[in-house]
């Protein structure tokens, strides 16, 4: 069965119980009075609630409703925050260069407002010092303090420990904020463009003052 509701000449009831364009209640009225009032207002005759007795209709603009509903439920989608769980490997004994590397990719993705799962692999002799991964771990975890917490502790897997970090911003106001930096970062390159077109105009009233000078001095020098 359709999904959209029935519309003007597709509505078989007698009677209706009918809405106005602002919502107003006109009240229970005859289906052929409610279509003669769709075409004076110029709008269509929507059923908006099928199952009530008389059915419930509106006059509205369906064409427009349709497109506002559309982009609301786009809107929607885009706003809609899902849950992501990053994972970043390290070993226990990283060097302090790859230790910074892998830092900023955990503070990237806790700004972005997702998990991060923490996973230190162990390898040969490493096994027998767990110690290693578990002090590696809580570094991290003190190192992102502003932006994550810890929301599983560490743990052994087999050969693994794993820990996993969450941030303390929603994904959706992560979302948010990155819309607006990216609207201002756009505001200022816009603005920058303005400066420089009002620079170039300058430089060209500057250019045509010199050459009405030099058109004016001319004459003298031939004297």
């Amino acid at each position: 069965m359709s999904a959209e509701p029935r519309i003007n000449d597709r509505i078989r009831v007698p009677e209706v119980r009918l809405v106005g364009p602002s919502g107003e209640q006109v009240g229970i009225v005859p289906l052929a009075k409610a279509l003669e009032l769709a075409q004076e207002y110029d709008l269509d005759l929507v059923e908006v609630a099928a199952n009530a007795r008389p059915p419930v209709c509106k006059l509205m603009d369906y064409g427009k409703f349709k497109y506002e509903s559309a982009m609301k439920a786009r809107e929607a989608r885009k706003n809609q925050a899902h849950t992501v769980i990053k994972e970043m490997k390290l070993r226990p004994k990283i060097d302090p260069h790859d230790y910074d590397t892998k830092k900023g990719h955990v503070v990237r993705f806790l700004k972005q407002g997702d998990k991060v799962k923490i996973t230190i692999m162990f390898r040969g002799r490493e096994q027998s010092r767990p110690e290693l991964g578990y002090r590696l771990l809580q570094r991290l975890a003190e190192d992102v303090q502003d932006l994550g917490f810890i929301e599983s502790n560490p743990k052994q897997d087999g050969r693994n420990m794993i820990m996993v970090l969450g941030p303390h911003k929603k994904k959706t106001e992560a979302m948010a904020e990155a819309r607006e930096a990216q609207a201002a970062r756009k505001a200022s390159r816009q603005g920058d463009a303005a400066d420089d077109a009002q620079g170039d105009d300058a430089d060209v009233d500057v250019d045509a003052e010199v050459d009405a000078d030099e058109q004016v001095e001319a004459p003298a020098d031939a004297g």
